[in-house]
C-alpha cells in the first residue's frame, strides 16, 4: 500500500472513530463536573419512535434519489439502457460517459442534503415532525454522498472512483477530494446538533451538558441505531455485505459526531412541542415505501 491510501485510511480512522470518541469523553467529564446536572427524562419515547421511522423514510428516499440520478443521465445517453432496482441499478451497452454518470447519484444526494440543511437554518415556523424529517434528510443526503468520495479516492472501481477516472483525476486530486470529504463530515454533523436540540419542549432537557447529551441520544443516536436495522428489509435480497455496508457507513460517519458534540452547544433553546407526528401515519408511510421497493423496484424499472 502506497503512502497516499495509508494517509486517507489513517485520517478516516481519526475522523470517524478517535476524534468523536475523545470529544464525547470530554463531554462526559464536563457533565460530571457540572453542578446540578441531574438526570432528567430526555424526551418521550414517542419522539424516539417517530425519529426512528423518519430516519427509515429519509434513508430510503435518499437512496432512491441516488439510484434515480444514476439512471436518468444514462437513460438520456445514446448506447446505454439502464434499469433501476430497489438496491442498485444496472445498464446495458457502452458509452464513455457512463463512467462520469457514476458520480451523479452522490452529487444528487449531496445537493438534497445541503438544501435540507439550509432549510433547517431558515427562521420559519415548522412542526416538530417537519423539522425532524428535514434533519434526517440533510443527514442522509450528506452522509450517503461524502463517504463515497472517500471510497472513490481509494478505489477507481467504485461509483465516484469511476467518475474521478473519467475526469482524469490524478493521485493528488483523488487524495485531495477524499481529505475534503473527510473534513466536511464533522462540520456538517455538528451543524445538526442545534436543530436536534431545539426539538426539546422543556428547558431542563437542554440546560446542561449532560442533559443535552441525553436528549440527543434519545432523539438522534438511538433512533439511528434502530433504524439502521429496519433499513435492511428494503435492501434484500442482495449479498450481505452490500446490504449492510451502506447503512452502517451512513450511521458511523456522522451520528457519533452529533452525539459527541451535543454537550458543547451553548444557549440551546427548547423550541419543540410535546406533540410528535402520528406514529400510525409514519409506520404506514414506511410500510408503503417498503412495498414500493419490494414490489415495484425489486423486479426492475427499465428506462429505455
Amino acid at each position: 500500500m502506497t503512502a497516499a491510501p495509508t494517509l486517507i485510511l489513517a485520517i478516516s480512522a481519526l475522523t470517524i472513530v478517535a476524534a468523536p470518541l475523545a470529544w464525547g469523553m470530554a463531554g462526559a467529564m464536563s457533565a460530571r463536573r457540572a453542578h446540578g446536572d441531574h438526570a432528567v427524562t430526555a424526551g418521550s419515547w414517542r419522539l424516539t419512535a417517530a425519529s426512528t421511522l423518519l430516519y427509515v423514510l429519509a434513508f430510503n428516499l435518499t437512496f432512491f434519489i441516488q439510484e434515480l440520478f444514476l439512471v436518468l443521465p444514462k437513460a438520456l445517453t445514446p448506447g446505454l439502457r439502464p434499469t433501476l432496482y430497489h438496491n442498485n441499478h444496472g445498464w446495458e451497452g457502452t458509452n464513455p460517459l457512463a463512467g462520469l454518470f457514476q458520480g451523479t447519484g452522490a452529487l444528487a444526494t449531496l445537493a438534497v442534503g445541503l438544501s435540507c440543511l439550509w432549510l433547517l437554518g431558515r427562521p420559519r415556523e415548522r412542526s416538530d415532525g417537519t423539522r425532524l424529517f428535514l434533519c434526517w434528510m440533510a443527514y442522509c443526503g450528506c452522509f450517503m454522498a461524502l463517504p463515497q468520495v472517500v471510497i472513490g479516492s481509494l478505489s477507481p472501481g467504485s461509483d465516484v472512483g469511476m467518475a474521478m477516472s473519467y475526469l482524469h483525476f490524478g493521485e493528488t486530486a483523488r487524495i485531495g477530494a477524499g481529505l475534503l470529504a473527510l473534513g466536511l463530515m464533522p462540520v456538517i454533523a455538528l451543524q445538526l446538533r442545534r436543530p436536534a436540540l431545539e426539538l426539546a419542549h422543556v428547558r431542563e432537557h437542554v440546560e446542561s451538558p449532560g442533559a443535552r447529551a441525553r436528549f440527543v441520544f434519545r432523539a438522534i443516536t438511538l433512533p439511528a441505531l434502530l433504524a439502521t436495522a429496519l433499513v435492511i428489509p428494503f435492501r434484500v435480497p442482495r449479498e450481505l455485505l452490500e446490504v449492510l455496508v451502506v447503512p452502517l457507513l451512513v450511521l458511523l460517519c456522522g451520528v457519533p459526531w452529533i452525539q459527541a458534540g451535543a454537550w458543547r452547544v451553548r444557549e440551546a433553546r427548547a423550541d419543540g412541542t410535546s406533540s410528535v407526528p402520528s406514529l400510525a401515519y409514519l409506520f404506514a408511510a414506511a410500510l408503503g415505501l417498503l412495498l414500493f421497493f419490494q414490489l415495484v423496484l425489486r423486479p426492475g424499472i427499465r428506462f429505455y
